[in-house]
């Protein structure tokens, strides 16, 4: 899967949680762009991505993730 591929599919699932068809992230986009990114919106990101692409993430490999283009690195390494 391209990376422009997988980054739409993630941008849906934001756009899915939030409930926000006009919602864009990038690579950049942090919790604090995001008013309604909240720590149960956070699981629900995670699991929905978990759920989407078949991978399951260790807490510790996601404590240090800073933005959405972290987030996405590590996503194309677990495919």
């Amino acid at each position: 899967m391209t990376k422009e591929k997988t980054f739409n599919i993630v941008q849906d699932i934001f756009r899915d949680i939030f409930e926000d068809n006009d919602l864009v992230i990038n690579s950049e986009t942090t919790a604090d762009d995001i008013d309604e990114w909240d720590s149960l919106n956070h699981i629900n990101i995670v699991a929905s991505i978990e759920k989407k692409f078949s991978v399951s993430f260790a807490l510790g490999e996601l404590e240090d993730l800073k933005n959405v283009g972290e987030f996405i690195k590590l996503l194309e390494k677990k495919q």
